[in-house]
């Protein structure tokens, strides 16, 4: 006599999303990061490498060209060129942490991510914060230079400097990831970025003063976004320098709208705001991708 035995069917139970499955995969995401940055020492040389040369290599070479000091008086050119490294130093590793979404669709880590039960908007979250600190902490790097270029070491200023580059690098993230959101390969990525970042980072007052310029090219450095975050680090560092009047005048004029001058804090506003919008953006596109 047999006896027929009905198999026993296995039920698994899906979590329910919430706030807290959320919180736990920005930080899962973050941490990713971080882990992934750690990891890859060729990238650390090279996001590295790249500033100081531009610091050290071009700063000295066009300052070699103006006779020595600025127009003979005034901070040495190095010493001008500092916070617009620190910015390149960011924006670049910002750009790179915002790639990493291309990368893992094209490795299929992505899919695996959207398969789990929490909003597409906490992975995006993850990925800007963990680039923001990424990019952060390489820029603390050229920090640590600042005392090659005369500029002092004052904690008041690192962490001006830190609060400063993580706002930055936040909003240049979350516009990478804007861009990456429905880009396929890596490639057209970075040709997207390089077309779009590098005009951008040129007309921003990175490697000039912007005073004395022409009137279509004030009005173009003025209009453009990434002008609000070099300007806030030029000004935490020449805050620090002793400088007359006159020479702050010239080489850290600020920003102007017509007649009137644009407070540090306002440009740290519109830099946070903007990479809030940004991140509302993404998050909208990246819940119709695949």
């Amino acid at each position: 006599m047999t006896v027929e035995t009905t198999p026993r069917i296995a039920r698994v139970t899906v979590p329910r999303r919430g706030v807290r499955h959320d919180l736990r995969a920005v930080r899962v995401v973050l941490h990713r990061e971080i882990l992934r940055f750690l990891a890859d020492r060729t990238r650390i040389i090279t996001m590295t490498l790249q500033p100081i040369l531009w610091l050290f290599v071009l700063g000295t070479g066009i300052g070699a060209l103006m006779s020595g000091p600025l127009g003979s008086q005034g901070p040495d050119f190095r010493t001008f060129m500092f916070p617009g490294v620190i910015s390149m130093s960011v924006i670049m590793t910002a750009m790179f942490s915002a790639g990493s979404i291309v990368w893992d669709r094209e490795f299929g880590f992505l899919r695996e991510m959207l398969v789990a039960p929490i909003s597409r908007t906490s992975i995006l979250i993850g990925k800007c914060l963990g680039g923001a600190l990424v990019a952060t902490l390489q820029g603390l790097v050229i920090v640590a230079l600042a005392g090659l270029v005369d500029v002092p070491y004052s904690p008041l200023l690192i962490l001006t400097l830190a609060a400063e580059m993580f706002l930055a690098a936040f909003t240049i993230t979350a516009f990478g990831v804007l861009v990456a959101v429905r880009i396929k390969n890596m490639q057209t990525f970075f040709g997207v970025v390089q077309m779009a970042v590098m005009p951008m980072l040129f007309l921003s007052g990175a490697v000039f003063p912007l005073s004395n310029l022409p009137s279509w090219l004030s009005v173009l450095t003025s209009l453009n976004p990434l002008t609000y975050a070099v300007d806030p680090l030029r000004q935490a560092v020449f805050s620090h320098l002793n400088l007359t009047p006159a020479e702050s005048l010239m080489f850290n004029p600020g920003i102007s709208w017509f007649d009137w001058q644009v407070p540090v804090g306002v440009q740290l506003g519109l830099i946070s705001a903007a990479g809030l919008v940004l991140l509302l953006i993404a998050a909208i596109r990246f819940r119709r991708a695949d």
